[in-house]
């Protein structure tokens, strides 16, 4: 791991997000769950359940998904990951290649989505695009490499990237993944000194763990601030009593 640390730099090349989608007919669906007409949700490491893919469609093309099966199949051989990342991985579409780094981050390949990572940013094509990184810095927190995410979250300036509500959120959750507490209040803090404001997943990852290690203060803290960014705070609060309740229930 600490090989790829070297990998996450930031003078880099650019990021469209525009697709180009094979013809229909060789595409097809992974078994996920379906939802052409509703767009997918930010999920932070935090919440229960598989990771859902962040930015992209749930239809991965058959040269993505081949990628991904080579790459996984190579991880434990160095030489013939490295055939594959200069082969079968640099003739892919750009929607494609997203496509496959969206899928290792679904299933948790941290090591080879560092190095799939590391080689979007070096195509020609490529731009700095902030949920890109943020989705980096959801997987690397949830797999507890919070140097790392540091990293990338301090980086985002030098590449010309402003921080926004999800990118401060997903340090955050980073820093409650490895029990950072006030780490993660001081970020926090910085998100709405700078403007950005916190939205319902930041509460919620705050005030469940914040509870849970029973820094009951800095809990009450957090949910005064809910009544300034927050509609309907009281029933809100219900909300994240309930989850949190039922979550538990499904653990006993």
């Amino acid at each position: 791991m600490e090989a790829l640390m070297g990998s996450i730099k930031f003078h880099i090349p650019q990021l469209g997000f525009k697709q180009n989608h094979p013809e229909p007919h060789l595409r097809y669906h992974l078994a996920l769950p379906s939802s052409s007409s509703t767009p997918s949700h930010i999920v932070c490491g935090l919440r229960g359940g598989p990771r859902k893919p962040l930015w992209r469609s749930r239809v991965l093309s058959i040269e993505a998904i081949q990628a991904v099966q080579s790459l996984k199949l190579s991880k434990s051989n160095p030489s013939k990951l490295e055939q594959v990342m200069g082969g079968r991985l640099s003739r892919l579409l750009k929607a494609d290649l997203l496509d496959a780094l969206a899928e290792l981050q679904r299933q948790n390949e941290v090591e080879l989505a560092l190095k799939v990572f590391k080689f979007v940013r070096e195509e020609v094509w490529y731009k700095p695009d902030l949920s890109l990184y943020c989705s980096m810095i959801l997987l690397l927190g949830k797999n507890k490499l919070i140097e790392m995410a540091e990293e990338l979250f301090s980086g985002l300036k030098e590449e010309g990237l402003e921080y926004d509500t999800r990118a401060f959120t997903e340090m955050i959750g980073a820093y409650i993944q490895v029990g950072m507490t006030e780490k993660a209040m001081e970020t926090y803090e910085l998100m709405k000194a700078s403007g950005c404001a916190p939205d319902k997943l930041t509460f919620t990852i705050l005030i469940r763990n914040l509870e849970k290690v029973g820094e009951e203060e800095l809990a009450a803290h957090v949910k005064k601030d809910c009544a300034e960014y927050v509609d309907s705070p009281e029933k809100f609060f219900e909300e994240v009593e309930r989850k949190h309740r039922t979550r538990s229930l499904n653990l006993v």
